[in-house]
């Protein structure tokens, strides 16, 4: 059949407009140019191309409308500066070293000094503070809250993934984006210490650009990053050379964290495990506490220190009670010290908030020197025969058991509950008895124990044989 040269237009107009489509999306680039991440756009472009290529490029609220009026700022403000313009076409770059989450212009390498723990390999256990030290900072924080990796080159591989702890040393997960002189990929973290690897044609290979590394116990050597969850800050003393933070955290070694100064104010941002810290500021080799932290409290040596908490707050609450004269509180958390723990009287009761860190913590109230269970709390804990009450901060796995409605108690034992000598009381909430604990990283062995009958779960397949012929449930916490 005949086609017209009406047929013919139409071809020539869907042609040119998928070439120009394509130029345009070629020219919205995001490319890893040695230290400098480099942003080239159109303003030909769509809106929702400009913002879906500044979306990618991690800049926090992409404003194509602005960058159409010809208004930078907002790039501007987030360090990226106009380094070449031709007619339509932008190029910003934005060096590596500043996208670094630590305000340190030289930070200080502390985790040389952190001993082989004696987790899992490949996990991280109990490291109590870390700063990042990189020689082109190729991880950083997105204002998104997510943390974007990059390895720069290696541009003829097949593929590069991304392991680590964060995804159980996944072979399979971790899948990074090729770009115009490397790979990147956003995860979310949650703030702690993490190691790391890159997988790039099969070949596992650590950060080259990253400094700081660690021997996982098992004869590897992994990249280490640290997820920030607090910022020191002391205001004022411009007049200031030089200050450092210390705490018992670092062994009040004061020469080791040092500050910077922004503005009016001397920062230092870094991970800190969770817990109670005591810390104090050098100024110019003078000790001082934190003038905003009204909380101080006396170290081992006696000299005065501010109180940083970090963790959950608890709000421990006790109805009634209002003639007792004094109310404490106590439990595994401080080492039953009853003297120690101060509830405050209200109108209907007794509180007192508590900020702990992730755990299993037994607990009770103490009126007047007569100990009490929580009367609202139907979670228990038995240890070496004593019941208290029970409550998990930043619990992880929830043990669940359907059926047995009929049942007087369920009960949890287990690794966790060194077996017969600890146990957990569960709840029964309609068609199923259930409690959540906190479980560090690591592989438990339990059982059920419904009206003092031992019984495996029977929602778990893992399981193996253990002692008199019976079966012992298998739970794997990553």
């Amino acid at each position: 059949m005949m086609k017209g040269p009406g047929f013919m237009v139409v071809i020539l107009v869907l042609l040119l407009s998928s070439i120009e489509t394509a130029v345009a999306q070629k020219r919205n680039t995001l490319t890893i140019a040695d230290d400098h991440l480099v942003l080239r756009i159109d303003l030909k472009s769509s809106r929702k191309e400009l913002d879906s290529i500044m979306e990618v490029a991690g800049i926090s609220k992409p404003t194509a409308a602005k960058l159409l009026r010809g208004d930078f700022t907002a790039i501007g403000l987030e360090g990226w500066s106009i380094s070449e313009r031709q007619l339509d076409i932008i190029q910003f770059e934005r060096p590596l070293t500043d996208l670094n989450n630590n305000p340190q212009s030289s930070p200080y390498l502390i985790t040389t000094k952190l001993e082989q723990t004696a987790g899992r390999p490949g996990y991280p256990e109990n490291i109590i503070y870390g700063i990042n030290k990189f020689a082109k900072v190729t991880v950083y924080e997105l204002p998104t809250g997510l943390t974007r990796f990059i390895l720069p080159g290696h541009e003829n591989a097949k593929r590069v993934f991304l392991s680590g702890n964060f995804n159980s040393w996944s072979t399979l997960k971790g899948l990074m984006k090729k770009t115009d002189g490397g790979w990147m990929l956003d995860i979310r973290l949650a703030p702690g210490a993490y190691e790391y690897k890159y997988i790039v044609n099969s070949g596992w290979r650590t950060d080259p650009n990253n400094l700081l590394q660690m021997d996982d116990g098992a004869g590897n050597i992994n990249s280490v990053y640290y997820k920030y969850n607090h910022t020191f800050k002391l205001a004022d003393y411009t007049s200031a050379t030089r200050v450092t933070i210390a705490g018992d955290f670092n062994k009040w070694d004061g020469n080791e964290l040092v500050m910077e100064k922004k503005g009016n104010n001397w920062v230092l941002q870094m991970y800190l495990i969770d817990g109670k810290h005591l810390y104090r500021f050098l100024v110019d080799g003078k000790w001082i506490t934190d003038p905003a932290d009204p909380a101080t409290e006396n170290d081992e040596s006696g000299t005065p220190s501010s109180v940083l908490n970090l963790g959950e707050t608890l709000n421990f609450k006790l109805s009634g009670h209002l003639s007792a004269k004094k109310m404490m509180l106590a439990g595994n958390f401080n080492h039953w010290n009853p003297n120690e723990l101060y509830m405050k009287k209200t109108v209907n009761g007794w509180v007192l908030p508590l900020t702990l860190v992730a755990g299993n913590y037994n607990y009770k109230f103490i009126a007047d020197g007569s100990w009490l269970t929580d009367p609202v709390n139907p979670y228990y804990a038995v240890e070496d025969g004593v019941t208290n009450s029970f409550v998990p901060v930043k619990p992880n796995f929830t043990f669940k058991l359907k059926g047995f409605s009929n049942a007087r108690n369920v009960k949890l034992i287990g690794t966790f509950s060194k077996w017969e000598n600890g146990e957990y009381t569960l709840a029964h909430n309609n068609d199923e008895w259930s409690i959540a604990l906190y479980l560090k990283p690591g592989k438990y062995i339990y059982e059920f124990v419904v009206d003092g009958r031992r019984i495996k779960d029977p929602a778990n397949k893992l399981w193996e044989p253990g002692q008199d012929d019976s079966s012992n449930s298998v739970l794997w916490i990553e």
